[in-house]
């Protein structure tokens, strides 16, 4: 589902900095793929780069679902409708309700008849669990509820795949559990999913594969099963007994 080859990124302002040093991986249909690393590795850089909200240095190659997304001809809007992306902060439409939210997208880019994009908003808003909440506004809502609202309008484009940037670093502890539960659901059912997290937890029970980067390279990646118990690389020997 995603081919990524030789990917390299340098920020040139205020000083140069290289984020992304020849990254090349690729991720299956329905696998969960969690990218961890220390602060300054790379990790969101690199997702962002996926959908092409960064611009990576010439060279290298993203594919998703066999689009080349660093191809001049190719249609990146196109290609963003099919990726979902959930980021730290919910992005939500402090004027419209939370159905409203929801079913906006769905209405401007999908170009569904507005009770079709309510009834879908609906139900991805029950799916996440804040079916009751449709009529409220984002201010009215915590911080846990907000992001599932997030999730909802990402999955109402019905994406191929799901990005996650740190979807839980902005929220209270408390409220962490409950955007979680909700992508372990979407784990369950089967969608593609890259997550950058801090959630050692959430990595060890859903991911299919664990990413280490480091100083933005890509260290060590294996399973969860592999990769916190018996890791290969002392750097990431030395980050899991930092933080676990």
């Amino acid at each position: 589902m995603i081919d990524v080859r030789n990917l390299s990124k340098t920020f040139l302002a205020p000083h140069e900095v290289r984020a992304l040093h020849n990254i090349n991986t690729s991720i299956e249909a329905a696998e969960v793929v969690v990218v961890i690393g220390p602060s300054g590795s790379g990790k969101s850089t690199f997702i962002r780069c996926l959908n092409h909200l960064e611009t990576p240095d010439e060279g290298g190659h993203i594919y998703i679902d066999g689009k080349d997304v660093l191809d001049s001809k190719t249609d990146i809007n196109k290609v963003r409708a099919e990726v979902g992306m959930v980021f730290q902060s919910f992005n939500l439409f402090p004027h419209k309700t939370v159905l409203e939210n929801v079913a906006l997208a769905q209405r401007v880019v999908r170009k569904r008849p507005k009770a079709q994009a309510r009834e879908k908003a609906m139900a991805l808003l029950n799916k996440v669990g804040i079916g009751d909440k449709a009529s409220s506004y984002p201010d009215q809502l915590s911080g846990g509820q907000q992001q599932r609202v997030a999730i909802a309008r990402a999955l109402a484009m019905d994406p191929k795949v799901m990005l996650f940037d740190e979807p839980t670093s902005a929220l209270d502890p408390e409220m962490i559990g409950e955007v979680l539960e909700a992508m372990k659901t979407l784990a369950k059912e089967g969608m593609t999913m890259v997550v950058v997290t801090h959630e050692m937890g959430f990595a060890r029970e859903v991911a299919d594969r664990v990413i280490f980067m480091d100083q933005g390279a890509i260290v060590e990646e294996g399973p969860p099963e592999h990769f916190f118990t018996t890791p290969d690389h002392e750097r990431t020997k030395l980050f899991l007994s930092q933080i676990l």
